[in-house]
């Protein structure tokens, strides 16, 4: 489903005569799935399991923790017009847990998280829902700041240092008992999930569709997405609108900037598969490889070239929660030559990130093949 209201533009009070409503009007099928996502999580046929009074109020509280104080305004209008409450304290408390993991330090989930949740009542398919929420609002508030930044409007900028690396799963074996990556790598990886992934065999025709539409039919990863189809279609065509449209920000540097988030989250996963396409675009192993070898702590963009120090700094500042980009960040962008468009596919790409990085870290980890 295409839901034509366009949120972000509203609350981000976009002027659609402007270059970056230009911009954005140019990726409109990035716009538009984006849109859909939310209407997927929050407009939907009601889902008793997970009722519509509970999204909201996490929604609210996840865009709080980000700052991003016109998106929690949002959701708090939504649900006091549901007129309803949440009923059940314990799972009530049980997702917020999970919620600030996800916010705050997503690298610190282990499967006993999950099993905590289950023990409060969450189904399988609610904890794959629960997930996409927390993740997915942390997307949205990043898009939102970046959207009001490049729009030259007032944004909660924290100051301080600069955004850094940070620490990592450092067990040597999975919960499954494999071979876990030590280090960021650019090793192919490959991924278990800590709660099953739905079978094959319960897939309905349109479900396998789905997969085979995208070439996920053998991942246990989508398949544990797909316990939410509608709105693991409309990640997956935002994410492809994001970054496999021509034009804009070379896609070498859209991987950059993936790379970049998933060294501030901690998603080994997520840097392996990113750095190496950013390796491979940009003919820049060696700069690609001294990011991913920057220590917890360490400064992302140390020993960079200049136009990659910018991307990299505003990158991280941006991923941070709550996020930290600024006009100077931008203003430096600019004066290297990023356009509207270049600077819009930076926003979208690192935001993309923290809905990425967030479900990979907190619903299963990686394994060395």
């Amino acid at each position: 489903m295409t839901d034509t209201h366009d949120l972000l533009a509203t609350l981000a009070d976009i002027d659609s005569d402007s270059a970056l409503a230009q911009a954005r009007a140019t990726r409109q099928a990035a716009g538009e799935a984006i849109q859909s996502s939310y209407h997927a999580l929050f407009h939907a046929a009601a889902d008793d399991e997970f009722p519509r009074a509970e999204r909201l109020l996490l929604a609210q509280r996840v865009s709080e923790w980000h700052g991003v104080h016109a998106l929690a305004a949002h959701y708090g209008d939504a649900l006091r017009q549901t007129a309803q409450r949440p009923e059940n304290a314990e799972r009530l408390r049980a997702a917020l847990d999970h919620a600030e993991r996800l916010a705050f330090t997503p690298a610190q989930a282990e499967p006993q998280h999950l099993q905590g949740l289950q023990q409060a009542g969450w189904s399988l398919a609610a904890i794959v829902t629960l997930s996409q929420l927390i993740a997915f609002v942390s997307f949205q508030s990043r898009l939102l700041y970046g959207y009001r930044l490049l729009a030259g409007k007032a944004v909660n900028a924290v100051g301080g240092a600069p955004v850094r690396a940070a620490a990592w799963r450092t067990e040597r074996r999975t919960h499954g008992g494999r071979q876990a990556p030590l280090a960021f790598t650019r090793q192919e990886l490959e991924w278990e999930p800590w709660i099953a992934a739905k079978p094959l065999a319960e897939f309905d025709a349109a479900g396998l569709a789905l997969l085979a539409r995208f070439g996920h039919t053998d991942s246990d990863y989508f398949r544990l997405l797909a316990r939410n189809h509608p709105l693991l279609e409309q990640r997956t065509l935002a994410d492809r609108a994001i970054f496999y449209t021509s034009g804009g920000l070379a896609r070498a540097e859209r991987e950059l900037a993936a790379t970049v988030a998933s060294k501030v989250n901690g998603c080994i996963y997520c840097a392996s598969v990113h750095a190496r396409k950013a390796a491979q675009l940009s003919k820049q192993g060696d700069a690609v490889q001294q990011l991913l070898e920057v220590p917890p702590g360490g400064a992302l963009s140390e020993g960079q070239q200049d136009a990659w120090r910018a991307q990299i700094d505003f990158a991280a500042a941006l991923s941070a929660t709550p996020p930290r980009a600024n006009p100077d960040q931008l203003a430096l962008l600019r004066s290297q030559g990023l356009t509207p468009l270049e600077l819009l596919d930076l926003v979208q790409s690192t935001a993309f990130f923290a809905w990425a990085n967030r479900l990979m870290l907190t619903l299963g980890e990686p394994f060395v093949p």
